[in-house]
């Protein structure tokens, strides 16, 4: 598998590693990415059926584990400053920190939890996207009308329509591969853990002060500390679950600040 990625930042510089989450790609990690860019080498990955990466029936963490060892292999990162997944990426980074701990030093998870989601909790955007009859699509403004029909929440669709493309010819079509992540689906949104995995390095967990069920405090608690002895949670307020894009400022600086640390 190979990844497509964008790197930000001298490559000599130390590496930061960012993944995505569903239905999400590199390109909304770019305003974090650039602000990172001053000290670090900030590697931005679409992992497989997602953006401009190659799309696959097979689906599960420890494959997107696998992709991610390949990619550190093939650009020559042979330890990352900061492993940095974003819900689904999240727990791609964890099951990439128990299974190859040694090539990065820190890990910061946004906004998930090792832990189990109900499996109806996407209904609502795979309803939308299998209702479009994405081969007679004639405007980016139909699907919009389609998609706010099905979704409630308007930054939601928004954010699907990022991947809405254009063929040369006129056609349009996913940049996802919503079919395999359907019907991946169970798997995605179960724990990447087992019951005795373990990363032992410094691991930060954010999670935005108005997001309400991918953390949830104090219960969670006890389970990220079972699998990352050495973490913390932290909470930026004003930001929902993309706190990325909510709270750039004050996610980076959290960012930096747990770089800096001893």
């Amino acid at each position: 598998m190979i990844l497509n990625y964008k790197l930000l930042g001298g490559a000599k510089q130390p590496a930061i590693v960012i993944l995505h989450g569903l239905f999400g790609m590199l390109d909304n990690w770019q305003t974090v990415g650039r602000q990172l860019s001053d000290q670090y080498a900030v590697w931005l990955i679409d992992q497989r059926n997602h953006g401009k990466s190659p799309h696959s029936l097979t689906f599960d963490y420890h494959t997107l584990s696998d992709d991610l060892c390949d990619f550190f292999d093939q650009h020559g990162l042979q330890q990352a400053a900061l492993l940095l997944g974003h819900s689904m990426g999240g727990k791609v980074a964890m099951r990439f920190a128990v299974e190859h701990g040694t090539r990065i030093a820190r890990l910061a998870i946004a906004d998930i939890a090792p832990t189990d989601y109900p499996a109806t909790g996407h209904d609502s955007i795979f309803r939308a996207l299998f209702d479009i009859d994405i081969k007679h699509l004639s405007s980016r403004a139909e699907a919009e009308t389609l998609f706010a029909q099905q979704i409630d929440d308007e930054a939601t669709y928004r954010f699907l329509l990022k991947n809405l493309t254009r063929n040369t010819d006129g056609s349009y079509a996913w940049k996802f591969n919503f079919e395999a992540i359907y019907y991946n689906y169970a798997e995605i949104v179960g724990n990447p853990l087992g019951r005795f995995d373990r990363y032992d390095r410094p691991t930060l967990f954010l999670k935005g002060g108005n997001s309400p069920h991918y953390i949830d405090l104090p219960q969670d608690e006890a389970i990220i500390q079972q699998y990352f002895p050495q973490s913390r949670i932290e909470v930026i307020d004003n930001a929902g679950h993309w706190i990325h894009a909510d709270q750039p400022d004050a996610f980076v600086a959290a960012i930096r600040a747990f770089l800096a640390e001893p």
